[in-house]
């Protein structure tokens, strides 16, 4: 195991898989930020013919198809591959597509469970025509922030110990210079923050599942929490006119093969 390694890759797959009979559930929550994410193609006078959807789970193939593009989807999971043109069962950190394949790569909130993304990012970069579009998602950090520290407080309460339950995310400043890093043009990351009321929390924490969004970092506890643990940390989330609020701060990363 290498230092550098915080998610556990196999948890991630079994995550992807399981998900794959649910995303459905969830798909009109993924159109929605993908819709947000494609807007940025509309600030663009590029028309681009070959894309790659990497990780969109049905949100994004269909959307780039639908623009007259060539669309390769690619996912860990290979029963979420295969929703373009052609799937492609493939790990983010060893891309299987050589050099300069696509004019337009899309990775729609599919790169924070990958544990050497500046390794992947250059290859994505690598993966692009010259003058070829680099458009990501991905949350930043404060998304879930409030779910984390309630998790953390109840689980120090019953417990009197604590245990990683949120994945870790990227401050957004650090977001820009990872593109840079990797080697795109003009790197650009900006943020949305978007909020979700819930009238039961518990739907949150069914919706992440669905999506395949549960805990996989190394260092989680593999033995079953506290029965309290979920229904008193979830009590505690923030409300707004008698809902649950939880937010996603999603960063939005452009950047451009030269």
């Amino acid at each position: 195991m290498s230092d550098a390694e915080i998610f556990d890759k196999n948890a991630v797959r079994r995550h992807r898989d399981r998900a794959a009979g649910t995303i459905h559930t969830v798909l009109p929550v993924l159109d929605e930020l993908a819709d947000r994410l494609l807007d940025r193609l509309d600030d663009t006078n590029r028309r681009f013919k070959t894309a790659l959807d990497l990780g969109g789970r049905g949100s994004i193939g269909p959307k780039l198809a639908a623009r007259g593009m060539t669309v390769v989807s690619a996912d860990l999971s290979p029963l979420l591959a295969g929703r373009g043109d052609l799937g492609v069962a493939a790990d983010p950190e060893f891309l299987p597509f050589g050099a300069a394949k696509f004019d337009l790569i899309i990775a729609h909130l599919s790169l924070h469970w990958v544990n050497d993304l500046p390794g992947a990012l250059i290859q994505l970069r690598r993966s692009l025509q010259p003058e070829g579009l680099f458009l990501a998602s991905m949350p930043a950090l404060g998304t879930l922030g409030a779910l984390r520290t309630a998790l953390l407080e109840a689980e120090e309460m019953l417990t009197g110990a604590v245990n990683p339950r949120i994945s870790p995310y990227p401050d957004l400043r650090d977001c820009a210079g990872l593109l840079q890093r990797a080697g795109f043009s003009l790197p650009v990351a900006d943020v949305e923050d978007i909020e979700f009321l819930y009238a039961n929390p518990l739907a949150l924490l069914h919706e992440l599942r669905a999506a395949g969004e549960t805990n996989a970092v190394l260092a989680r506890r593999r033995k079953i929490p506290p029965r309290a643990l979920f229904p008193t940390a979830l009590a505690a989330l923030p409300m707004r006119e008698g809902r649950y609020v939880a937010k996603l701060r999603m960063a939005i990363m452009t950047g451009w093969a030269s």
